[in-house]
C-alpha cells in the first residue's frame, strides 16, 4: 500500500466571470463585424443626395430569393467624348458627376479619377471596358430584388416609365433606395 500525502489535491476551476466576459467580447466583436454593412447603408441612405436614374430592367429570377431586377442604368455607358472620358482603363475606379433635374432622371456631365470635389454630385464606380465610342462603368448597383411575382409587372412596362432613385453619399457610395414607375414608388428597398 502506498502512503497517501499529507495534501489534499484541490481542483482549479477557471474562473467563471473572465470565462463569461471572454466569450461577451467574442460576441460583442462578431456583432461589430455583421453590423459594418449595416452601418455603412444606413450611412448612404441617411447622408445621402437622392436623385433618380435611368435604367433597362431585365427580369430574371433567384429561385432562393425570389423576383429581382438587373439594374442597367443608363449612365453605366457614357460617350468617350464626354468630359474626363479620354484615357480611362479598364478596372479603374472614376467618380461621375450628375447633374440632378428635378423628377426626372440626373444626367452625367463629366467623369474624373479623382474624387469628387464637395458640392459636386458623383456616383462612383468602376470602368468595366472601353472602345472608341463607349466607356462602361460598373457601379456596384446591379439588382433589385423584389416579393415574387412581382418582377414580371416590371418586365412588362415600357422601361422608359421606370426610374431607379438612389442615394449617393458625398464620396460617392451608393445605393438603391426605390424603383419607381411613372414617378411613384412601385416597391422600396431604403428600409432595414
Amino acid at each position: 500500500m502506498s502512503e497517501v500525502s499529507g495534501e489534499t489535491a484541490v481542483l482549479q476551476r477557471p474562473n467563471m466571470p473572465l470565462t463569461y466576459l471572454k466569450w461577451g467580447f467574442l460576441a460583442l466583436f462578431q456583432l461589430a463585424l455583421i453590423s459594418i454593412p449595416l452601418v455603412d447603408r444606413l450611412e448612404v441612405q441617411m447622408t445621402g443626395t437622392v436623385v433618380p436614374l435611368e435604367l433597362v430592367p431585365v427580369d430574371p429570377r433567384d429561385l432562393l430569393r425570389g423576383d429581382y431586377v438587373i439594374i442597367n442604368l443608363a449612365i453605366g455607358r457614357l460617350p468617350r467624348e464626354m468630359q474626363g472620358a479620354q484615357g480611362l482603363k479598364a478596372g479603374q475606379t472614376v467618380f461621375v458627376e450628375l447633374e440632378p433635374d428635378g423628377d426626372d432622371p440626373a444626367r452625367p456631365i463629366s467623369v474624373s479619377g479623382d474624387h469628387p470635389k464637395p458640392g459636386k454630385l458623383a456616383i462612383a464606380g468602376s470602368v468595366r471596358s472601353t472602345s472608341a465610342e463607349t466607356v462602361w462603368i460598373d457601379y456596384g448597383i446591379d439588382a433589385f430584388f423584389l416579393p415574387e411575382g412581382e418582377g414580371r409587372k416590371i418586365e412588362r412596362l415600357d422601361t422608359s416609365r421606370v426610374l431607379l432613385e438612389v442615394a449617393i453619399a458625398g464620396d460617392g457610395r451608393s445605393l438603391p433606395l426605390n424603383l419607381l414607375v411613372d414617378g411613384k414608388v412601385f416597391k422600396s428597398d431604403s428600409s432595414f
